[in-house]
């Protein structure tokens, strides 16, 4: 074999190889780009859900109108929010003010019993369940990808081929982060 013959195939391989990163790079950010979609078609179904379950509420609650107010302002500001960040941050403050509803609603047993409410309510679970699941998922994806454009050899191609590492999508409130507490003190 000439050296002309094996200096074209090792090139040929090296190129195959650089093919292959950069073609795992696009795959990588094409599954964070649909694993984001997901959680946008569930975001999207939670605030579709938000105006049912507050005009149930406001028939039964009608002096709460600030908790009211407040759920609406939020899933506004929900709606609105433009990058992962952003959106992390209002949907962190969406939950909160769906929290200090429903804490309202414990004290109206007549709404709690209501079957459209108990139905909105139970719909509204399933769908931040669903929501979860879609962040988790949508988080590994971030991971996978970001540890790839970031470790060597891709990490060459990332650079070469502008790839940017993605934003997670965290749990921003507080009161998701922390542990209940339990005492047995009286």
């Amino acid at each position: 074999m000439s050296f002309g013959l094996i200096l074209l195939i090792i090139i040929v391989l090296i190129g195959a190889f650089l093919v292959s990163l950069f073609n795992s790079l696009v795959g990588l950010r094409n599954r964070v780009k649909n694993a984001w979609a997901q959680i946008d078609v569930q975001l999207k179904r939670r605030h579709d859900l938000i105006p049912n379950l507050v005009e149930t509420v406001k028939g039964y609650v009608s002096h709460e109108r600030e908790t009211l107010e407040s759920v609406t302002n939020a899933r506004t500001r929900a709606m609105g929010a433009g990058t992962v960040g952003d959106k992390s941050k209002a949907e962190a403050d969406l939950s909160g003010a769906l929290g200090r509803l429903m804490v309202v609603v414990e004290n109206y047993p007549t709404l709690k019993a209501n079957e459209n409410f108990l139905a909105l309510q139970e719909e509204l679970t399933s769908t931040e369940n669903k929501i979860a699941f879609a962040r988790q998922s949508y988080n590994d994806a971030v991971l996978f990808f970001n540890n790839k454009i970031q470790m060597f050899p891709s990490n060459l191609i990332a650079t070469m081929f502008n790839f940017a590492a993605s934003e997670f999508f965290l749990v921003e409130d507080a009161s998701e982060k922390a542990a209940p507490q339990v005492s047995f003190k009286k």
